[in-house]
């Protein structure tokens, strides 16, 4: 249900990990195609501020092919798919360098990240976007996300970057994703038609009632509109993420919602954390990884599980996939395993330095990261 007043809100300026996701229509001028360099430019101090605040930033971004089709005169309205693709690859390449001149002001070094939606369903494929977004992290990146519009297919897609930035939140363990807009929030009803709609301050669950107030509109330059964000709201809510969907066509979009602006913040139903332990413990293990006294006694205090602990290896099993963890005890929890099963066989025993020699190519350190277990 819903709720105003009594809830409190989420404060912004406390997030550890952020994820904010900028609609086509706040980064494209709607008439002439061109970038709005002076709002983009205000937002990139928002994204310092929060870095400098010690936050985790994520920014995935729409804008790719609305750039592009005004470099090559496309017309206004739906494309074919093909013309979307060439749309994309024009306008990615100049969205990137927006981002990098934004941002390099401010100290902060940009990374481009286009994924698809096997990238999420994909076990394998989803570990690599998350070890490869963490890494960025670890650096002190911004990593500038975005759909790959130029090779999705129907398919393949997810079709607009309210459910991409969702999947991005999830995947990433966020704690609060930011939808920008050219809306300030849910309403009890169309507010353009409906003199007694009004805007809901919190969401303490996205029942029934809530998505039928979402509406199918959208803005000219973007696919999605609110039933697409009260969506992303299921998901990362569900993962432990709170979410808010706010004006962002103001200067300062993120200054303007920590200093309490309109919106309407959907509250976390769990933790990241807890959330992924049970994601984990949910799945069915495909394989055993047996370790020693030492290795169990690591794991215990919150290690990740490198090679060298592994005393046995059984089942078959592909990089991604879920293993049982056994101890000299008995059963420790499961995890997701970074080799399969026989490489996994070929390296338990030895340091992870020893890793490339053995399999004859570099690999991760930890069998199983501390991430990916639930004991």
């Amino acid at each position: 249900m819903s709720g105003t007043g009594a809830v409190t809100r989420p404060d912004l300026r406390a997030a550890r990990r952020l994820v904010v996701k900028i609609g086509s229509a706040l980064l494209v001028d709607r008439e002439t195609g061109a970038l709005r360099e002076d709002w983009l430019a205000a937002l990139a101090r928002d994204l310092a501020c929060a870095r400098a605040r010690g936050a985790d930033v994520i920014v995935v971004s729409s804008g790719s092919i609305a750039l592009g089709r005004g470099v090559l005169g496309l017309a206004p309205g739906p494309l074919a798919l093909e013309q979307s693709q060439a749309a994309a690859a024009v306008g990615q390449i100049r969205l990137a360098r927006a981002y990098e001149a934004a941002l390099a002001p401010h100290g902060i070094t940009t990374a481009q990240v286009l994924v698809t939606l096997e990238d999420s369903t994909d076990r394998r494929r989803y570990l690599n976007t998350r070890a490869t977004l963490t890494a960025l992290l670890g650096h002190g990146a911004i990593p500038i996300v975005n759909e790959n519009d130029t090779i999705a297919t129907d398919e393949i897609r997810f079709g607009d970057n309210d459910r991409l930035a969702a999947q991005i939140a999830v995947t990433v363990g966020a704690d609060q994703l930011v939808l920008l807009s050219d809306i300030d929030g849910l309403y009890t009803a169309p507010p353009g038609t409906d003199p007694a709609a009004r805007r809901l301050d919190t969401v303490t669950e996205v029942t029934p009632e809530i998505e039928a107030m979402a509406g199918d509109a959208g803005s000219g330059l973007s696919r999605g509109g609110m039933k697409t964000k009260v969506w992303a709201a299921k998901t990362a809510t569900a993962a432990g993420c709170a979410m808010a969907v706010t004006q962002g066509t103001r200067a300062r979009p993120l200054t303007a919602l920590a200093e309490g602006a309109a919106a309407t913040w959907f509250l976390p139903q769990t933790t990241p954390q807890l959330a992924r332990r049970r994601w984990i413990a949910s799945m069915k293990p495909r394989g055993t990884v047996t370790v020693d006294a030492g290795a169990a006694a690591a794991l215990a205090r919150g290690s990740s599980l490198l090679p060298a602990g592994v005393a046995c290896v059984t089942g078959r099993f592909g990089r991604g996939e879920p293993v049982a963890i056994e101890g000299p005890g008995g059963r420790l929890g499961q995890g997701l395993s970074r080799y399969t099963a026989d490489e996994a066989r070929a390296i338990a025993g030895h340091r992870s330095g020893e890793i490339e020699a053995i399999l004859g190519y570099p690999g991760r350190a930890a069998l199983v990261h501390r991430d990916d277990m639930a004991l």
